[in-house]
């Protein structure tokens, strides 16, 4: 019993602190948000009051035959109906202007929050699970945001001053009502208790629907030509009929919901309509027990009214047991805590661009067997040019990564400007450290749009300079609108050495202390990459060049070559040093200069 207690605090502290996370984001919609109840209570009281001054009407003045007061009542029936109009289409107004705003919120805070993520909280997470809590559970949670505060509100409300002036009218046939009230409160744990881990299951399904999507329509050149379109539409129909199966499992449960409700609040029409009858017919209002006619409308149109709020609650209901799940996933994601995070006194100015590893060792995930890097020691003096070599696998990605702190050492320490990585302000370091991937990614806009993501300011004279080193001028002076020329989204429509001398132009528009070529020139051909190299080489001769590079070729004139392979390094110094020392090294050399010769 002392577990289950503890079991049950524990889910409550969960529970309250993913709505405390969730709440932060209304900020400047609280104004709208605490109107729409108040205009809602409003509205919820005149309309109680329009039975009871119905049976005044009825009572008093038809069986009265006293047109006066009947025309008074109506006119005061107009002006409750009509106040009460205007006060839910107030509250209709506030509640979409609060709930649009808290989505748009909620939106803006996950999306920030992913901005400060490091790479391993993205992988942790998934591309297509963090889209799906940005889409589908923030929609989910707008939708019972806005219920929570207009309908959540009122249908209560509604029920409440429905009995009180049911009671007002006969209290011993409004205990109808509390009657039911134990067998719906069964009913709906019953469902609740049930439904929620379905829709929980639901949205997980979601996030691998969307990565099936994306990486799809990613790959979808290599799809058709591998004509796989067949196998694709499969693996998408099998996780949708997955999501299609838990949405009927759900659906079954929730249909109890309706019919609960339903027959709750039928079977206490009737019996009120039954009894009340029986004491109008009865002799007159012996004992005060009797009712009027307008009195039995009175109460009808009460038993409606809560009729209908009791099915508005139902909808409620509904509404937050989907929209608890999709709030779980939000609030986790912005609870999540990025694995960097600058020093107490971070350090803004690079020195210079030396860069030291000591003894670093790496793993992505602390629960693996092996490191990606194991005890790697390298010593890299500013302004020098260094090639890193490697077959697939050997993690050499992975060692120019720990340099601007996309992921942090597990072990070890490395420096850049004879200080720690973790010392430096992290924007600050990042600044510093351009880095050019074999996939860069360009963005829809034009190339001069591109070319200043890497210095926002930066002249025409200065891009057009970055783009000469990079052999990129003459392909853009070909286009027909220059450097306007509209970039599709990704660089669709420029080829992959294009895309890859755009993006290290845009690297050296960032004047960086540091610059890694990540196999950044394997899509261009040899003549463009000694250019390229040639003109690194001449125009930025103090920052330090780190090349990762297939070709020997690529790094052979290089200060200092690194050879890598699972993890460690092999061996390290200039060409002539390794071919003098490495067997390995020169085993990859003549295998490619031979190559070389025959293919000549």
């Amino acid at each position: 019993m002392k577990g289950y207690s503890v079991q049950i605090g524990v889910a409550v502290q969960k529970e309250n602190r993913m709505i405390k996370t969730i709440i932060k984001s209304i900020r400047e919609y609280k104004r709208a948000t605490l109107i729409t109840p108040l205009l809602v209570s409003v509205e919820a009281l005149l309309e109680i009051l329009m039975p009871t001054l119905m049976a005044l009407l009825i009572d008093r003045g038809i069986y009265a035959q006293d047109m006066g007061y009947v025309l008074r009542m109506g006119a005061l029936l107009l002006a409750v109906s009509l106040t009460s109009l205007a006060a839910a289409f107030f509250a209709g107004r506030t509640a979409a202007t609060a709930s649009a705003g808290f989505a748009r919120n909620l939106r803006h805070d996950m999306f920030s929050r992913v901005q400060e993520f490091s790479f391993s909280n993205i992988d942790r997470f998934s591309t297509a699970s963090i889209i799906t809590r940005l889409t589908t559970d923030v929609n989910n949670v707008q939708n019972a945001f806005q219920m929570m505060i207009r309908m959540a509100v009122r249908a209560p409300l509604m029920i409440i001053f429905a009995l009180i002036f049911s009671f007002r009218i006969n209290a011993r046939l409004s205990l109808i009502f509390l009657a039911v009230i134990p067998f719906l409160a069964l009913g709906l744990y019953f469902v609740i208790s049930h439904v929620h881990p379905i829709f929980i299951r639901v949205f997980q399904r979601y996030d691998r629907l969307n990565n099936v999507v994306q990486e799809n329509l990613h790959g979808i050149r290599v799809v058709k030509s591998f004509t796989r379109e067949d196998h694709e539409i499969e693996k998408f129909g099998a996780i949708s009929g997955d999501i299609y199966h838990d949405f009927v499992r759900a659906g079954k449960r929730l249909a109890l919901n309706a019919p609960l409700m339903q027959a709750s609040s039928y079977l206490s029409m009737l019996l009120l309509v039954l009894l009340g009858s029986q004491q109008i017919v009865a002799a007159g209002n012996v004992s005060g027990m009797g009712l009027t006619t307008g009195e039995l409308t009175s109460l009808i149109n009460y038993t409606m009214q809560i009729l209908m709020s009791l099915m508005m609650l139902s909808m409620i209901f509904v509404m937050i047991v989907i929209s608890r799940a999709s709030a779980e996933r939000i609030a986790e994601l912005l609870n999540e805590e990025s694995d960097l995070k600058d020093g107490a006194n971070p350090v803004y100015e690079v020195k210079d661009g030396s860069i030291r590893f000591e003894h670093v060792t790496f793993y992505y995930d602390r629960e693996a067997d092996r490191p990606v890097l194991d005890d790697v020691s390298i010593d890299i003096a500013s302004g020098q040019t260094v090639g890193v070599l490697g077959v697939t696998g050997s993690s050499k990605s992975s060692l120019v990564q720990l340099i601007p702190r996309l992921y942090d050492v597990s072990s070890g320490s490395v420096l850049v400007g004879g200080l720690d990585v973790r010392d430096y302000d992290l924007k600050a370091l990042r600044d510093q450290v351009a880095m050019v991937l074999q996939k860069n990614l360009l963005f829809k806009g034009t190339i001069r749009d591109n070319l200043r993501w890497g210095n926002e300011q930066a002249t025409d004279e200065e891009m057009i300079e970055a783009c000469r080193l990079a052999q990129a001028h003459d392909f853009i002076m070909a286009f027909p609108d220059g450097y306007d020329t509209l970039i599709e989204q990704g660089g669709a429509n420029v080829s992959g050495g294009q895309r890859q001398r755009l993006c290290i132009a845009r690297a050296l528009l960032k004047r960086p202390k540091i610059l890694i070529l990540d196999d950044s020139t394997s899509a261009v051909d040899t003549r463009t990459d000694k250019a390229i190299r040639k003109g690194l080489a001449e125009s930025v001769p103090g920052t330090t060049k780190i090349i990762i590079a297939q070709r020997v070729a690529s790094v052979q004139e290089a200060d200092q070559i690194l050879l890598m392979e699972e993890g460690r390094l092999l061996a390290s110094g200039s060409h002539e040093e390794l071919m003098a020392e490495s067997p390995m090294y020169r085993e990859v050399y003549d295998s490619q200069t031979q190559g070389a010769v025959l293919h000549g």
